[in-house]
């Protein structure tokens, strides 16, 4: 009898302290969790300590397919920050566009190009009928001295076949000088013929009694337009054209000597303007001064559909006055325009790739950054004050924290503080999908072996 009461007591004190333990649950269990060791790292890398589950995440290839995630290792490089600023396309002065004026006062009488139209040096674009004295006068008297040129000569050219011991010499050395003063009266007449427009063929007509009662208006030459060839894939050699861009005159028009008759176009060289308020200006001196190119986005272009550029953006100049309108400052950089021709009812015309008034994004590098980590901007996910990136070994994902030294819409900066090694590779996008993924995760207390898809949904592996 003594013997069951003891055993009844013992049972009792054990029943009592599988109660309190139980009770008792919530202060003891997380003692005992603390001793257990830490599980093994399932990478590849076995000198890096193993990730707490809960910053750890597992995709298998489809998944990662599914996302578009590509790992790349990471490398330490130079970084220069940039600032964005808006742009646009404009005409180059003294190069792109070129005014075409009448030699001299007349009537139009006909137009052989029109807005659109492609001209060569030498190519007709205007005819006047001459009016006024200037001309008529000038032709006139070239005629006239040209007369006396040939009756001196006339005379020169018997005294000399009758000898020099009956004709006096002083009198072939008047012959001689007024021959001389004929000749320069002559040039001075040529010459002036010229600036209103004849050739050199009309003035030897003119001379021979050929008058001239209408010129033609050409394109100028490259030698007084400083034109540039269009750089065209499909012929063998460059060729200086212009485009037609504007008429400033009709049929019939009467003008003056120097009046606009139209205007030229070669968009080979253009500027872009960019605009910055005056407090980015010494930024941009910096960046002017360091000969740093500037990243260039057109809008409305499409780059696959012409050649690559090649050439280098750098600041040329700044403006010297502020636009009263907008307060800002602009500054120029040198653009070398691609163009393609065609043809259409036997008329070429030219296609250009830039054009003025075209708008522009332009990132400015103001600042750089030695010794750093670029990723693209999706490569990094931030929560409040922290930004993580994902390393990958193998099918795993490791979520690590990192100081973020710059981030815009393109770019991501990390400090080489250990965080992240060279080599090592990360997640090159996506980096906002892993970490919703890995918190949805954590919180339904999913283990590490998940399946992910596209939109970012998971399910347990089966």
């Amino acid at each position: 009898m003594l013997r069951l009461v003891k055993n009844l007591i013992l049972l009792g004190l054990v029943v009592g302290l599988a109660a309190a333990a139980y009770l008792l649950r919530d202060r003891w269990q997380p003692l005992l969790a603390r001793r257990q060791p830490a599980a093994a790292d399932q990478g590849t890398d076995h000198d890096e300590p193993a990730a707490a589950p809960s910053d750890m995440l597992e995709l298998s290839q489809q998944a990662r397919k599914n996302l578009r995630l590509i790992a790349r290792p990471a490398q330490l490089t130079t970084f220069r920050r940039t600032i964005d600023l808006p742009g646009r396309v404009v005409d180059r002065p003294g190069l792109s566009d070129r005014g075409v004026t009448s030699p001299a006062a007349g009537i139009v009488t006909a137009i052989h190009a029109f807005p659109g139209d492609i001209v060569r040096p030498g190519d007709r674009l205007f005819t006047l009928r001459l009016l006024g004295e200037t001309v008529q006068n000038a032709q006139a008297e070239l005629f006239q001295v040209t007369r006396e040129i040939e009756l001196e000569t006339e005379k020169q050219n018997r005294l000399k076949q009758i000898g020099e011991g009956v004709i006096a010499p002083v009198r072939l050395i008047e012959i001689e000088q007024q021959l001389r003063r004929l000749q320069a009266t002559s040039q001075g007449h040529r010459q002036e013929l010229l600036t209103h427009g004849l050739t050199e063929a009309e003035i030897t007509g003119v001379a021979n009694g050929q008058f001239v009662t209408s010129i033609e208006v050409t394109a100028p030459t490259s030698q007084s337009a400083q034109a540039v060839a269009i750089n065209d894939s499909n012929t063998a050699a460059d060729t200086i054209t212009y485009e037609i861009q504007e008429l400033r005159v009709d049929l019939g028009s009467q003008v003056q000597a120097g009046q606009l008759l139209g205007m030229l176009a070669d968009h080979r060289q253009l500027y872009i303007a960019g605009h910055a308020f005056k407090r980015e200006t010494p930024l941009l001196e910096r960046t002017a001064q360091s000969s740093w190119p500037i990243d260039v986005e057109f809008a409305e272009d499409d780059p696959t559909a012409w050649p690559a550029l090649t050439q280098p953006f750098e600041i040329r100049h700044f403006s010297n006055t502020i636009d009263p309108e907008t307060r800002t400052l602009d500054f120029f950089i040198p653009l070398v325009n691609q163009a393609r021709r065609y043809t259409k009812d036997g008329k070429t015309f030219v296609v250009w790739r830039f054009r003025p008034g075209q708008r522009v994004r332009l990132h400015a590098p103001v600042e750089e950054l030695d010794n750093v980590f670029v990723l693209p901007a999706g490569a990094v996910v931030r929560e409040g004050p922290e930004a993580y990136v994902f390393r990958q070994n193998g099918d795993l994902f490791k979520r690590l924290p990192v100081h973020l030294l710059h981030s815009d819409r393109r770019q991501a900066v990390l400090a080489n503080d250990g965080s992240v090694a060279p080599g090592w590779y990360l997640a090159q996008s996506a980096a906002a999908t892993l970490n919703r993924v890995l918190k949805e995760q954590t919180s339904s207390g999913m283990s590490v072996g998940v399946h992910v898809h596209a939109d970012g949904t998971v399910h347990g592996a089966h």
